[in-house]
């Protein structure tokens, strides 16, 4: 998972897309990069670590020009320890053309090969984003038969992309001297969102990964990036649109909603925050119809995306909400550190909890999901030690059990907790005298009843379904040999603690 944002303006854009960066920082904080365009030249900063780190005054003075994108990773495939591997990518031929990606390629190897052998072209990185710049890079240049590149040569190559590439993508491109690129995949898996602003020089446009970045920087929301859909807005800002994929129907990732998206953010026409207060509903019905032999004397959250599922959980029990863990701001998101050891590390310092909430009480902790398990078992430990007479653990989401494929940081079976354990089991392993988990069907009832037209979701990591289609035992099983240094995975012992997995870049 990563944040992208792309910007037109009359005016410079440098502040601009450093600022939207910081608004999502919360999607990737491994490294950080900008690249403007000022005429047909090109200047790009990019480094490991947090868009703070990343860029200095010097930096930012050097970032000319009123067009550009900008990009915060978190590493899914590649080498997470490679400034090299940090985006935007850039190549010279044709044209010169730079791109930042969110998602994950699943025919990555295939594309490269071809890329080698058919295309012509030189990959530097394993990073399934530089493979698909010179997938794009080298459809452009056959669409634009050796003159300028042109809006109709743009969605030629666009489509030819949609034909060859599959998996998760939102991208965002700079065209030397021309102007700004956004697609998204034929799914819509990853979001991307685009907004205008009015200024003295004519229109501005930005697309971004999410609408938060539109509203601070003064954009207005204009709508969604539709799936298969190629947006271009030219340097002097007129924008077009096209469609360029058969078939292309909104299947979007539905975690999205439930931990990656910042609450204040609306994606796909659906506010985030209303899908988990409709979660915290759903999860209290279960509880009522389930679980009503459970003695709850306070609804605690783990801070801070299951807010405010668990604020409306307590509400519809009638029983105490408590905020009973203080978080330091200072420490980032365990759920995206690379290795499992320095995840385990980081819960305590992350996280400090307030004796006087749990002593003598029987607790429900709610989370927005459990994935490997590291944090629960922490957090439980942590409300034990404060004198919790019994600790229940609540998911606002379905139990992640199936590797997800399409840019989230979980696609081996042998590092989930939930695969191949029962509920009862799950318990006994994290230490919680009880855990419940959402349904899947209430789930997607939850997003569902704040945008009905939502018909259809990549929920692949509960479900096991993976809308792309593309997606086999074979390659699961190669993924996992992969990631366990070439040897297979030989699944989730129940005694067995969560794999130290250190991944790498991609969207």
């Amino acid at each position: 998972m990563c944040g992208i944002i792309g910007i037109v303006s009359p005016e410079p854009v440098n502040q601009l897309l450093y600022d939207g960066l910081q608004l999502l920082q919360h999607r990737g904080q491994d490294a950080a990069g900008i690249c403007t365009m000022d005429g047909s030249s090109f200047n790009m900063r990019k480094a490991k670590g947090m868009v703070r780190d990343a860029f200095r005054t010097r930096d930012m003075r050097d970032l000319e020009g009123c067009a550009g994108i900008a990009h915060v990773r978190y590493p899914t495939a590649g080498n997470a320890s490679s400034k090299a591997e940090a985006q935007p990518f850039y190549v010279n031929a044709p044209f010169g053309i730079v791109l930042a990606h969110n998602g994950n390629l699943t025919n990555t190897a295939q594309l490269k090969d071809e890329v080698f052998r058919d295309d012509l072209r030189h990959v530097n990185t394993g990073s399934d984003s530089e493979v698909l710049l010179n997938v794009f890079a080298h459809e452009l240049q056959a669409a634009a038969h050796g003159e300028a590149p042109n809006n109709a040569a743009v969605f030629t190559a666009v489509r030819a992309v949609h034909q060859r590439c599959r998996g998760a993508y939102a991208v965002v491109i700079l065209i030397a001297g021309f102007g700004l690129v956004a697609f998204r995949d034929p799914n819509g898996i990853r979001p991307l969102v685009m907004g205008r602003r009015e200024e003295e020089g004519g229109d501005a446009w930005m697309v971004a990964s999410e609408s938060v970045s539109l509203d601070a920087m003064g954009y207005q929301r204009v709508r969604d990036v539709r799936p298969g859909e190629a947006v271009v807005v030219s340097s002097d800002g007129t924008l077009e649109t096209a469609l360029c994929a058969e078939g292309a129907r909104l299947q979007s990732c539905i975690f999205e909603y439930v931990y990656f998206a910042r609450p204040d953010s609306i994606i796909d026409n659906t506010s985030v925050y209303e899908t988990r207060l409709r979660m915290g509903e759903f999860l209290a019905e279960k509880i009522r119809r389930d679980f009503a032999h459970l003695r709850i004397d306070v609804v605690i959250p783990i801070p801070d995306t299951s807010r405010p599922s668990a604020l409306q959980l307590a509400s519809q029990l009638g029983v105490s909400y408590r905020e009973g863990f203080i978080k330091n701001r200072y420490i980032g998101r365990t759920f995206i550190m690379p290795g499992q050891g320095e995840r385990k590390k980081s819960v305590r310092q992350k996280l400090n909890a307030m004796a006087v909430e749990f002593t003598g009480k029987n607790v429900l902790l709610v989370d927005d999901s459990i994935v490997r398990g590291t944090t629960s078992r922490e957090i439980i430990q942590m409300a034990r030690d404060c004198g919790a007479r019994a600790v229940y653990f609540a998911s606002a989401s379905p139990p992640v059990r199936f590797p997800n494929v399409y840019g989230i940081d979980m696609p081996t079976r042998s590092e989930l907790l939930a695969n191949g354990r029962t509920d009862a089991e799950i318990a006994a392993e994290i230490g919680a005298d009880a855990v419940i988990y959402q349904d899947l069907s209430d789930l997607i009832r939850a997003v569902q009843q704040v945008n009905p037209a939502l018909t259809a979701f990549d929920a692949s990591c509960f479900d096991g379904k993976y809308v792309t289609g593309d997606v086999t035992e074979a390659y699961l099983a190669d993924l996992e040999a992969a990631r366990n240094g070439g040897k297979p995975a030989t699944g989730a012992s129940k005694k067995t603690r969560q794999m130290d997995l250190n991944l790498a870049t991609g969207g």
